[in-house]
């Protein structure tokens, strides 16, 4: 049981790690712009809180058996803290403001999580606290997918919605589901169960609509999904590489680990 349990948490960090660098595009972009332009660095700066939590839930000493879950977040923890960094270098200042306050805050969130399981709790009480503390946050961040999905139906286009993502969402979270299964943990189990139910849903839409990836009005709801206004006019929309919304939604189900 326990190989069995090795195999799923092997794969299931091979497809969390391609979930967390499908935003890479946009960064490229952003760097070679020198401009954040009018994407959100929110949901980088909550994909790091989640990594930090579940990294520090799968440590040893927190969550036993458990150090597969903790070196693919830990991995997160460093990618994400990296496009974080790079959105605070090019974003104007009083966007970087608000994203350094965000940071700190993310920080002190975990900061006083870790001390107070490291400090005044043991044993099962010090795992119980971690679990349900990283599984919160990864619940609270249900919403921004959810979006994804109504951005579909809404426009009956899945050209925002990218098969390969929607099916690694789904991979992913049914790996990382039945390693939890295995290991008797709710707290990989739960989570993850509902990013599996989430990515099969998305696949269900795909189905349904993939024969029209037309933009149709779907420009005009991008600022639904990650705060990006639609182009202005035809040579900005020319001058844009093509950015799926979904990059930064879909790294929210690959750290709910």
């Amino acid at each position: 049981m326990e190989v069995l349990k090795f195999l799923f948490g092997i794969f299931g960090n091979a497809t969390a790690l391609f979930l967390f660098l499908s935003p890479v595009v946009t960064f490229r972009r952003i760097v070679r712009k020198r401009s954040t332009e009018d994407f959100s660095g929110v949901p980088y700066n909550v994909t790091f809180l989640n990594c930090l939590l579940f990294a520090w839930y799968g440590l040893p000493f927190v969550s036993p058996n458990n150090i597969l879950v903790s070196t693919i977040n830990g991995t997160g923890a460093a990618i994400e803290a990296v496009y974080v960094i790079i959105f605070l270098a090019f974003a104007p200042k009083k966007v970087r403001a608000r994203m350094a306050g965000l940071f700190a805050l993310v920080l002190s969130i975990f900061a006083v999580i870790a001390l107070v399981s490291l400090l005044a709790l043991r044993g099962q009480d010090r795992k119980v606290f971690c679990g349900i503390a990283a599984t919160f946050f990864s619940i609270c961040m249900y919403a921004s997918p959810l979006s994804i999905m109504r951005l579909v139906i809404r426009t009956k286009s899945v050209e925002y919605m990218p098969f390969l993502l929607s099916l690694f969402v789904f991979v992913s979270g049914t790996l990382w589901f039945i390693y939890g299964l295995l290991g008797h943990d709710p707290f990989v189990t739960v989570p993850n169960g509902c990013g599996s139910a989430l990515g099969a849903m998305q696949l269900v839409l795909y189905a349904v609509y993939r024969k029209n990836k037309g933009g149709g009005d779907a420009d005009g709801k991008m600022v639904e999904m990650n705060g990006e206004k639609p182009p202005k006019n035809d040579a900005v929309s020319a001058e844009k590489t093509p950015h799926h919304p979904m990059e930064e939604q879909v790294l929210e189900c690959a750290v709910r680990r």
